[in-house]
């Protein structure tokens, strides 16, 4: 197994020259253990490896640290010593969310992954709207979206053209797809996007298959899977842990845990270029400071009742909008507290260093 199988690049040995001369040597980070990471070398052998604390205080916030996918710079352990993570390599990309609840903090779901595949279902599984956030999600993180209505077994073929159909429409760039994991179907065109070095992650709600899909990629049972229960239509198993597997015919899969919440984790910029079709709409408005309500010429108000333009996705475009307001302004209460915080221990730190200088001027006269 070479680097370049797993993902290795020219910009990645670029980045790592002036560390391979420190004696370290290149690895990708294919499992996190909360307090080890397993670590993927050239040759295909695996180590245990923990970070180092120059790392860990270096980064910003937790989603600096590093992640599955990552690629780093180890020193490796001699004579049964610790093997350390030195150095996180700069991410090329990096698909993450916000973490679910009330946090201000990114969580990385997969680093540096050229595709992100989004498995859903045409059955309860099927939301526009989360489609549209997750789509928002790759597109920040600079990966392919590829999506596939997975258990097309159990649903009509109108019913999955359908679901396939509104997809497409959502994201004009996204490859949308019907498969049947459980019976082998469509998995041909997943397999076109594993070629060698290039990584892509699996991410959906609980139940829609991924698993399945995985123990099809891999051609064994990696992940154990069930029956379908016939109340919800989701499968007992899920997935508890990201791992990052290196297939046999090439190319690189990250599987995620089932996502419950979508929380949004980008930018202004990204949502209004998802929201295109609406902000397009928006510029006709009579007044540019419209609230899209009573304001008279509204052009918002006018498509909507026209039917022009669909009312969920408008509502989806206005609660996004209200989330990404609301998360920069935690982030910005965050960057207060932190640097409150650090003036608070700068003046803990020199107060110190005066009563140390007072306290060698009485002992030690003689040297000041």
């Amino acid at each position: 197994m070479t680097l370049e199988d797993l993902g290795w690049n020219a910009d990645f040995a670029a980045e790592f020259k002036p560390l391979a001369a420190k004696g370290w040597v290149p690895a990708r980070l294919i499992r996190d253990n909360k307090i080890t990471y397993g670590a993927l070398l050239e040759g295909g052998e695996e180590l245990e490896v923990i970070m180092g604390g120059k790392v860990y205080h270096d980064a910003a916030c937790d989603a600096e640290l590093p992640a599955v996918g990552d690629w780093v710079a180890l020193d490796i352990g001699k004579d049964d010593g610790e093997t350390v993570i030195r150095h996180r390599l700069t991410r090329q990309t990096c698909f993450s969310r916000k973490l679910p609840g009330k946090s201000s903090e990114e969580q990385v779901m997969a680093a540096n992954v050229s595709v992100v595949v989004i498995v859903t279902d045409a059955g309860s599984d099927f939301n526009p709207r989360r489609m549209e956030r997750y789509f928002m999600l790759t597109e920040r993180s600079r990966a392919k979206a590829v999506v596939l209505v997975n258990k097309s077994d159990l649903f009509p073929d109108e019913v999955n053209e359908e679901a396939r159909a509104e997809i497409s429409e959502l994201n004009k760039d996204a490859d949308v797809y019907i498969t049947s994991a459980a019976r082998n179907e469509g998995l041909e065109v997943l397999k076109t996007y594993l070629k060698k070095g290039v990584s892509i992650t699996l991410v959906g709600s609980s139940g829609v298959g991924k698993s399945t899909l995985v123990n099809q990629l891999l051609g064994e049972e990696w992940q154990w899977t069930s029956e379908v229960n016939e109340l919800t239509g989701k499968g007992r198993h899920t997935t508890t842990a990201r791992e990052l597997m290196v297939l046999d015919d090439g190319g690189i899969l990250i599987d995620n845990p089932g996502i419950r919440e979508v929380q949004m984790w980008t930018d202004e910029t990204t949502m209004r270029e998802s929201f295109a079709d609406v902000e397009e709409v928006a510029s006709e408005c009579k007044f540019h400071d419209c609230k899209h309500g009573t304001d008279k010429g509204c052009a918002i108000r006018a498509s909507v009742e026209d039917g022009s333009l669909d009312v969920g996705r408008y509502e989806s475009f206005l609660k996004l909008e209200e989330e990404i307001e609301e998360l920069k302004k935690r982030q910005k209460k965050r960057q207060i507290l932190v640097e409150r915080r650090a003036k608070r221990d700068h003046r803990v730190k020199a107060r110190n260093l005066a009563d140390r200088i007072d306290y060698d001027k009485e002992q030690n006269p003689e040297r000041f």
